[in-house]
């Protein structure tokens, strides 16, 4: 008869030891390798495999270490943990460690039976590492059992390289592209979402009735909806067919109370108090009438509503956050600032011409139109706008848009003349809106203008180059001054012409087999990002640029790109700079531009903006003054941005376009934008709602400033990680020490150090090699690392979860495990160490325990083995021991050793101190109950407003306890005898 093992205990099987697994039954066990992750789970029959009980080996007395070995073991034992046994079941095994202020909405999750929230930090602090804690903790515990991720298909792949890379949840891509492959796999009345549990939802795939439906039917448990604010639209409003088709998505998803939601948004306003209504509405229903100024409304909204700027988490944990001391503060290094630089050009006469003729052209057609009914009219206007804002943009844009026929006119109506032309001639701050909306829009709109437009062609076509595109000479003076000041810039342009002519004009050229320099200089490399690319092919184009550039120091990079990356896609550690080449006609657009560099993980402390704007073009100038300044100007005061409805946006640029082309029928030219009542009028109802706008995000971000968690709160938790998984010091100890005993070469460099590992032993480096690269490797390369978790590609960040910690820690731990591990062998089971930092004998005990968690969940309950590490100490013998305090007991690893040790006489007091070990074991399992009653508390503590979830809630500590690591410290007779 097969012998029953319970969850927790150990078993020796396949020649390693094991820990057996809830999930076992008699004829099965499940089985996690002793310190191994859940990558290695196997399971074995004991049927027809020898399976026995075993006990975890005591230190050998004969292999000791040096003072430095019961720090590096705990330390290296501790990164391997993939099992927390706190309350946060997937903090342990994640690739991210999480900022102090990104557990904030993790708490407020937590707090709740079924999670409904909307969260809106400011861009650039990490929302989507947020979502993504919330989603690994409700997997973890069995509260969510599927994932679906609702985004724009632009930003899909990276939520799911996001998802997969750090947090180890493996999410199949549902999009337009995909759909028709992954329906033949499907069996017979299958539906997708029912065989992949979790997926990355594009928005265009909602667009078929049926996709939709099956979606709602087939919904998984745990919804995250991207860039939320553009499923909803204001009362007053006319939403857009997709936003229709994305609220009543929503509207139906929401509607089951069982089902978790985040909504993921900056801009929760957008500009309109009752589209942030309809928003907090899907969150909880009540929230869409209660009254927020009363303090029953502003409590509701508070457990579901999180929205902090930089200001608020840039320096958190602190004093002023009303904690007694500054001893768990955390500095997240934001750029403290965007330095703003408005540089104008002025058109060369050529150039003046053609847009003369243009505007007389543009205006004539209006004219004419206008007269033809009210379709031929918008079919006119929208033609109009095309032509002034391409040639504006670029002579290469302006060529392409008098060559297209115009979008609006095939238009039956001038509804649909609006419908089809506005998406191509707007800056809507909809993300959705910028995929395929780089192209140069058409201008032509009947047969008998086409020798017309040809000749102005032609000549914008001859008007390429620096000699007549005086826009191009003024950019190329400005990235010379950014590239000389050390900068890697961006330069965004509204349309895929420009960009492509731009980054043309600015690369190496050949010419006749010879190849001539660009005026950027050979060590400047230039790409360019548009439409025409997929999403994952710009993201290619991105690190080919970047590994183009390589490490040499002096090598600069320059990105030209449309709007396609100006939402979503993260640039900080390739870029530092923006440059709009191009004026956007929403000033949110140039806010999310600057996003993709200013944000977390941005190594410039002040990230450089340059406006190029025409002096004369009689568009740049308006644009610039009444939006993009006053956008400027009212983030500065608030630290946040502020949306204006893209309507009344839309009505000052009409009217500037409308007083143009005015001017151009007249044929007056002169003093083009003098003030005019009508663009006064508009200009003024601007900034009178914006103002409007301005106040109510204020009044709103003190009202509703994120309060449900106290601080306190927060800092608990904190430390009681640091104290189970470790802190930011003592994995740089670790790394530094491992590495220098290993054979390592260490340099400072700027806020950390490199190694080179080329004399480090074989097993270390065979270990690194797949993380950084065989060719660093191979070549000795110095590897850098940071002590910012947000580093760059190629370095290494001083935190438990990166790659190259782990593989450094699991060597260090494997070499201590195995005494005849070839090689340096850093940390140790046993030492002795000779100190003055004792006066009388002291033994360090570093104790592995292993708990068994029953969690209720939603889904039944969960059965969990986790591990934990910790330092026991005491004085004197271990029959008599005076137990230390674990304050008293973590001072022990700082100890340093004043006198050498003889071998022998160590090896002899590690005998009999190992043979009187037995002796602690009533105080190792009463230590290790009172652990699991902490672990209990605070299970229930971080769930305490959700009391049928900590029904039947328990935590038992498995015995015996293993014993790790015994260190005894011995009084330096000698020190002692000067003292006397």
């Amino acid at each position: 008869m097969a012998l029953t093992y319970s969850a927790g205990s150990l078993v020796t099987a396949r020649g390693r030891e094991w820990v057996v697994l809830p999930e076992s039954a008699a004829d099965m066990l499940v089985l996690r390798p002793l310190g191994g992750s859940d990558d290695d789970i196997a399971a074995v029959f004991p049927a027809f495999e020898s399976v026995k009980g075993a006990a975890f080996a005591a230190p050998e007395p004969s292999d000791l270490g040096d003072q430095r070995a019961a720090g590096l073991l705990r330390t290296a034992l501790r990164i391997g943990f993939r099992s927390g046994a706190g309350p946060f079941r997937s903090l342990a095994g994640i690739a991210v460690e999480p900022r102090a202020y990104q557990l904030v909405p993790l708490l407020m999750a937590l707090r709740q039976p079924t999670v409904r929230l909307l969260i809106s930090d400011d861009v650039g602090i990490g929302k989507t590492v947020e979502a993504g804690l919330i989603a690994s903790e409700l997997l973890a515990q069995g509260e969510a059992t599927g994932l679906a991720v609702l985004c724009s298909p632009a930003l899909a792949e990276q939520w799911q390289g996001e998802l997969r890379g750090k947090f180890g949840i493996d999410a199949e891509l549902i999009l337009s592209s995909t759909v028709s492959r992954l329906e033949r796999g499907l069996d017979l009345g299958q539906s997708l979402f029912d065989k992949y549990p979790h997926v990355i939802v594009s928005t265009d795939f909602i667009k078929s009735t049926r996709h939709r439906d099956d979606f709602v039917k087939h919904c998984p448990d745990l919804v995250i909806v991207d860039e939320a604010h553009t499923c909803v639209a204001a009362d007053d409003t006319s939403a857009s067919a997709q936003n229709q088709l994305r609220y009543e998505l929503l509207r139906r998803i929401s509607e089951d109370m069982t089902r978790h939601l985040l909504l993921v948004t900056a801009t929760p306003h957008s500009g309109k108090e009752s589209a942030f209504r309809n928003l907090l509405g899907l969150v909880k229903p009540e929230l869409a009438t209660v009254s927020l100024d009363s303090e029953a409304g502003r409590k509701l909204l508070a457990q579901h509503f999180v929205a902090r700027k930089r200001a608020d988490v840039r320096q958190y944990l602190t004093t002023d956050d009303g904690l007694a001391d500054d001893t768990l503060a955390e500095k997240t290094a934001f750029p403290s600032d965007r330095f703003f630089k408005d540089e104008t050009y002025k058109l060369s006469p050529d150039y003046r011409a053609l847009l003369d003729d243009a505007i007389a052209y543009a205006s004539e057609r209006v004219q004419e139109a206008g007269s033809q009914g009210k379709r031929e009219a918008r079919i006119a206007w929208w033609s109009a706008i095309a032509l002034l804002r391409s040639l504006v943009s670029s002579p290469r844009a302006a060529a392409q848009t008098l060559t297209t026929r115009s979008a609006a006119a095939i238009a039956a109506s001038a509804e649909e003349a609006d419908k089809l032309g506005a998406p191509l001639n707007s800056d809507a701050a909809d993300s959705d809106a910028m995929e395929g909306q780089d192209v140069a829009p058409g201008a032509e709109t009947t047969e008998n203008a086409g020798a017309r437009l040809k000749d102005l062609a032609a000549r914008a076509v001859a008007l390429e180059g620096v000699e007549d595109d005086l826009k191009l000479k003024a950019l190329i003076k400005h990235l010379k001054a950014l590239l000389a000041d050390g900068y890697n810039p961006i330069v965004f342009c509204r349309y895929i012409p420009t960009a492509e002519y731009v980054a043309a004009e600015l690369s190496d050229k050949e010419t006749d087999g010879r190849k001539k320099r660009g005026p950027l200089g050979t060590k400047t490399i230039v790409k360019a990002v548009t439409g025409t690319l997929s999403p994952q092919q710009r993201l290619q184009r991105i690190e080919e640029l970047a590994a183009e550039a390589g490490e040499d120091a002096a090598a600069r990079r320059v990105l030209v790109a449309t709007d396609c990356l100006s939402e979503g896609v993260n640039l900080q550690h390739h870029f530092d700079a923006v440059v709009h080449y191009d004026l956007a006609w929403n000033p949110t657009r140039h806010d999310q531009r600057e996003g993709r560099v200013d944000r977390y993980g941005q190594k410039r402390d002040q990230v450089r903006v340059i406006t190029l704007y025409g002096d004369d073009n009689g568009i740049d100038g308006k644009v610039l003054d009444v939006l993009i300044r006053k956008h400027r100007q009212i983030k500065k005061d608030l630290g946040i941005s502020v949306s204006v409805p893209d309507e009344t946006s839309a009505g000052v640029t009409d009217a500037i376009v409308e007083w143009l082309l005015m001017r151009g029928h007249r044929g007056e030219q002169e003093g083009l934008f003098a003030a005019d009542e009508v663009m006064d009028t508009r200009a003024a109802q601007l900034e009178k709602d914006w103002n409007s706008a301005a106040d109510r995000e204020k009044a709103s971000r003190s009202r509703f400033a994120q309060r449900s968690i106290h601080p306190e709160e927060v800092a608990r938790e904190v430390a009681a990680l640091r104290e189970s998984l470790g802190g930011a010091g003592e994995i740089r100890t670790f790394v530094r020490e491992a590495l220098g005993a290993l054979g390592g070469v260490l340099r400072a460099e700027g806020d950390g150090f490199t190694a080179q590992v080329g004399g480090a032993p074989a097993g270390l480096r065979d270990a690194l090699a797949p993380v950084v690269g065989a060719d660093v490797i191979d070549h000795d390369r110095p590897i850098p690392f940071r002590d910012d978790p947000a580093v760059g590609r190629g370095e290494a960040a001083l935190v438990r979860t990166d790659p190259v910690v782990g593989a450094l820690a699991a060597h260090v731990l494997d070499a201590a495990l195995d005494t005849r591990a070839e090689g340096e062998r850093p940390a140790r089971r046993c030492g002795v160490v000779t100190t003055d930092a004792v006066t009388t004998r002291t033994t360090l005990l570093l104790v592995r325990y292993r708990f068994h968690l029953t969690l209720p969940s939603r889904s039944g309950e969960k059965q969990l083995v986790a591990e934990d590490a910790r330092l026991l100490a005491f004085r004197g013998s271990p029959k008599n021991a005076q137990w230390l305090t674990q304050e008293e007991a973590r001072a022990l690893l700082d100890a340093t050793a004043t006198e050498n040790t003889d071998p022998h006489f160590g090896e002899r007091t590690m005998t009999r101190i190992l043979g009187q070990l037995p002796e602690t074991t009533a105080h190792l399992e009463s230590y290790g109950d009172e652990l699991a009653a902490d672990l209990d508390a605070s299970h229930r503590r971080v769930r305490t407003a959700s009391g049928e979830i900590v029904r039947g809630l328990s935590v038992t500590a498995q015995k015996p306890a293993d014993i790790l690591g015994a260190y005894v410290y011995l009084p330096d007779a000698s020190a002692a005898g000067e003292t006397a």
